[in-house]
């Protein structure tokens, strides 16, 4: 519904016509029809301007954050001083405009929305369009300044499922399993023992050699032996396959958060951040894979050093392992993408991507009669 005074024009400029038509032949009867016309336009054209004054159009949205597919309760009230006249509610999340109703102060118009991607929507404050009731004219009321709302939607978290879809999951993928408390440390060498140094830290053996030199273990942070997830989107195919490969992402770093612990690197980060079983830091995380686009690369220049298992989740559809894994010597190394891999056995399916994991014992194995075909050729 657009505004516009052109079937009024149109109708006023008729009676005129009817008007000199029935001067010009002294054809009386012509005078009634002009004259209606003309009164028509002009009843039209008051009622549309004295309608559209005072009303106002206010949204509120339910929540500010929402993940993919989740409904987001919306409320539009229209109010003015005086009964609303004939017209409707014009709004980006209708997908018509709702009418109001005529007669009453106020009209609500409610609906549930739900946003398919992730990111920022931006939403445009509504609009009333007032027309007359033989639509001879539409005018949009143009109310108080009021600013858009904003809602950020979340990439949703799926489940990890075994491949073929056969269960939920729960031991695809065990990367993140720790027992309790485990060592919230590991030894990583020796060096000259400090003042204060427990007990439990020193390295005995170095006392009974009598070498005159008290020595204590260097322990490593548990947090770089975690299964670190990264994220790399760049080069997709589709936008599809971008935002299934922050599916991906955030699905994996929850799951392994509440297996005992991960860390996840996306881009932006210089280091990656780390989720324990509690989340907390989780909602901040979150709310930064629904922004991630496909300009900007992960850091990767850490990954070398690193001795955790590593999951790569890649937006682009890769056929081999990439560079960053290769160098990568930690306990395991894990390739997400959103296709498969020729010739390597799917280890796990999530939010519409494959995990593989990288050793020769996860190859697929070539179909017998492949061979022998190719034997033949």
């Amino acid at each position: 519904m657009e505004e516009t005074a052109r079937p009024l024009l149109r109708t006023a400029a008729l009676g005129a016509v009817l008007l000199i038509c029935a001067g010009l032949l002294d054809a009386e009867p012509l005078y009634v029809a002009g004259a209606a016309f003309i009164v028509l336009a002009v009843g039209a054209a008051l009622w549309v301007l004295a309608g559209s004054r005072g009303v106002r159009a206010t949204r509120t949205v339910g929540v500010t954050r929402a993940m993919e597919e989740q409904a987001v309760p919306v409320e539009i009230l229209v109010s003015s001083p005086r009964p609303l006249p004939t017209g409707g509610v014009i709004d980006q999340l209708l997908p018509k405009p709702a009418p109001l109703a005529t007669g009453r102060r106020s009209t609500r118009v409610r609906i549930d929305v739900r946003f398919a991607r992730r990111g920022r929507k931006v939403l445009t404050p509504p609009r009333v369009a007032v027309r007359d009731p033989f639509g001879l004219m539409v005018r949009i009321a143009r109310g108080p300044a009021i600013a858009a709302d904003e809602v950020l939607i979340l990439p949703r978290i799926e489940p990890v499922m075994a491949p073929g879809g056969g269960s939920d999951g729960s031991g695809a993928l065990t990367l993140g399993r720790r027992t309790s408390v485990a060592a919230e440390v590991e030894l990583d060498g020796l060096r000259q023992a400090r003042e204060g140094t427990p007990a439990s830290r020193i390295y005995w053996p170095s006392v009974a050699k009598r070498s005159g030199e008290l020595l204590e273990r260097r322990l490593r942070a548990d947090s770089d032996t975690r299964p670190l997830v990264v994220l790399d989107p760049r080069a997709p195919i589709s936008e599809e396959d971008l935002d299934a490969s922050v599916r991906a992402a955030a699905s994996l770093a929850v799951h392994l958060a509440n297996a005992g612990g991960c860390a996840l690197l996306i881009p932006g980060d210089r280091r990656p951040v780390a989720l324990d079983p509690g989340l907390i830091a989780w909602p901040h995380v979150h709310a930064r894979l629904a922004l991630v686009d496909a300009s900007a690369p992960p850091p990767l220049t850490g990954l070398a050093a690193r001795r955790g298992p590593i999951v790569y989740v890649a937006a682009r559809r890769l056929t081999r392992p990439p560079r960053a894994l290769a160098h990568a010597p930690g306990g395991g190394r894990v390739l997400v993408v959103p296709g498969p891999i020729p010739n390597r056995r799917a280890a796990f399916t999530v939010a519409e991507c494959i995990g593989y994991e990288l050793s020769e014992a996860r190859r697929a194995e070539p179909a017998a009669g492949a061979g022998t075909t190719g034997a033949a050729a």
